[in-house]
């Protein structure tokens, strides 16, 4: 009968924050087994050595490294995929000969530990049990990190630093463990995302030499691997005590504001910064609906980049949103697909309270995008007061059809098939006009997964008027990774290929196919 094999927590530091069943089972294991650096003592074997009884067999399992520098073929990658089967062999050679195994992990076993690839390779193959252990973070917390709503995320401070900026932006509280060698990055992406003024560092957390303060007040080269970062939910949305009365936030009660507004659609807010609640109220409030293209950066215009380097808040669906990098000083809004009006409310709101804000649409806002959905909230007499500005960007069809050629370089209409905001006998009707009139025609949201008849029917319809051999152009994720670009005509057109990331151009009668596969439609019409 082969043995037990046990992964057990045994907390950050601190012997007593050890659990009963952890400890009990320490007692009466047949083998000990920890983690250890080249060197070094197990900190997980110091925290339970109290439990180990003299009887047990103890194996340390020693890291052959643990930097990237090493001599192995196979890299710092393949030192340690040997180290783990190693250990795994010694684990399994005892656990065959009929004897229980503790395997220590500081924390909790399963959250960034090394137990995890003993589990990998010896769970399936002995009965296995894993009783878990307070997390460092856990210990490391001595004010409110996370209530109600608030979104937390943990984080490896090996993260590259722009992907750590970004997530630290993009949620309400946040762990940042593994900090060591990577401090002096995490730090930056702290004050790249505006969070750095209300990040704590954690030093050994629950150890009698356990150390705290601000982050922006740490010596880089004194950071040991034992240490983390917090980021309260409280720094971004306020204390919420259910005491009757709402605590500011405290990077600034307009952030505070702000999250409630978007709470109410289904949306975040992430405050970048502390902008003073009264220097708002003090100039003019302004709502800028900006374009941002079709994807790639360098096709931002400068207009609209100065505009988002200037404002303090970015409102918009939470892709495009994305999109805007954070910044101190920067609260970004995002919401859901289907909130357009709620997301210009917003914006009006935070502007007739003296705030600078961005309504950010892909493509250009005023096609299909932000900009209508802004003017119309705006006819409620409460914003009569509030500029709203509309800066132009690189639409969906301008990207499609300079890819292509030039298909639109004649008359054309541009036509959505969303029948969300208008029925489809008016859709219909349209397509109709349009392709007796004879125009080229862009096609936006000709399809999505709940919405898959519909490009099918336009086809039907066109082909009434058209001949099948009309040039069509499918343009994909134009301007992003992953972009392509079919010609076909409109009889082989395959519906079933296109979706809501395709844009489609059906030429008119006249549009043709150049010997080098351009495509182009003569701004000329033969009587």
């Amino acid at each position: 009968m082969t043995g037990r094999f046990h992964g057990v927590g045994v907390g950050p530091g601190d012997p007593e924050l050890i659990t009963l069943k952890a400890a009990r089972l320490i007692a009466a294991a047949d083998v000990v087994a920890y983690h250890a650096g080249v060197g070094k003592q197990s900190n997980a074997r110091r925290i339970a050595q109290e439990l180990i009884p003299s009887s047990a067999v103890e194996e340390q399992l020693t890291y052959p490294v643990t930097t990237g520098a090493t001599d192995h073929p196979g890299g710092y990658a393949g030192a340690l995929a040997d180290f783990y089967e190693q250990s795994a062999s010694r684990l399994a050679a005892h656990l065959d000969a009929g004897r229980d195994v503790v395997l220590l992990s500081e924390g909790d076993p399963l959250f960034y530990g090394s137990y995890m690839y003993m589990h990998d390779r010896l769970s399936e193959r002995y009965e296995t049990e894993v009783v878990p252990g307070v997390p460092a973070f856990a210990a490391a917390t001595a004010a409110p990190l996370a209530r109600q709503t608030d979104v937390l995320t943990v984080l490896p401070g090996t993260l590259p630093e722009p992907e750590l900026a970004r997530r630290l932006a993009d949620t309400d509280a946040a762990v940042i463990m593994k900090l060591g060698r990577t401090f002096p990055a995490v730090r930056r992406a702290l004050e790249a995302a505006g969070r750095l003024e209300h990040a704590e560092y954690v030093e050994r957390a629950s150890m009698a030499c356990e150390r705290r303060m601000p982050v922006s007040e740490v010596d880089p080269a004194t950071v040991p691997y034992f240490s983390l970062v917090l980021v309260t939910g409280d720094s971004r949305n306020g204390r919420r005590s259910r005491s009757g009365a709402p605590t500011p936030a405290v990077a600034g009660s307009a952030g505070q504001a702000a999250r409630t507004g978007a709470a109410g659609q289904g949306g975040t807010a992430e405050r970048e910064g502390g902008a003073d609640p009264a220097a708002a109220a003090e100039r003019a409030g302004e709502v800028l609906v900006v374009g941002l293209g079709p994807g790639p950066e360098h096709w931002l215009t400068p207009e609209a980049a100065t505009a988002l380097g200037e404002v303090g808040h970015v409102v918009g669906y939470g892709p495009y949103v994305a999109r805007v990098a954070p910044r101190p000083g920067l609260t970004r809004h995002a919401s859901g697909n289907t909130v357009e009006l709620d997301r210009a409310r917003l914006a009006l709101d935070l502007a007739a309270r003296g705030e600078r804000v961005a309504v950010v649409s892909g493509g250009d806002a005023g096609v299909f995008g932000m900009a209508t959905a802004v003017f119309e909230a705006a006819e409620d007499p409460a914003y009569q007061d509030v500029p709203v500005r509309v800066l132009p960007g690189v639409s969906a069809v301008q990207a499609v059809a300079a890819r292509a050629g030039a298909p639109v370089g004649g008359d054309f209409a541009v036509m959505s098939l969303s029948d969300r905001l208008k029925p489809w006998e008016v859709i219909e009707r349209r397509l109709r006009a349009v392709a007796e009139a004879d125009l080229a025609l862009a096609v936006y949201n000709p399809a999505s997964r709940s919405r898959t008849e519909q490009v099918v029917n336009a086809r039907r319809i066109l082909l009434e008027h058209r001949k099948p051999d009309t040039v069509v152009v499918v343009g994909r994720d134009v301007g992003r990774e992953g972009e392509s670009l079919t010609v076909t005509t409109l009889a082989d057109l395959d519906p079933a290929a296109i979706d809501m990331r395709c844009l489609v151009i059906v030429g008119a009668s006249g549009t043709r196919v150049s010997g080098a596969g351009r495509v182009w439609t003569p701004r000329w019409v033969k009587p």
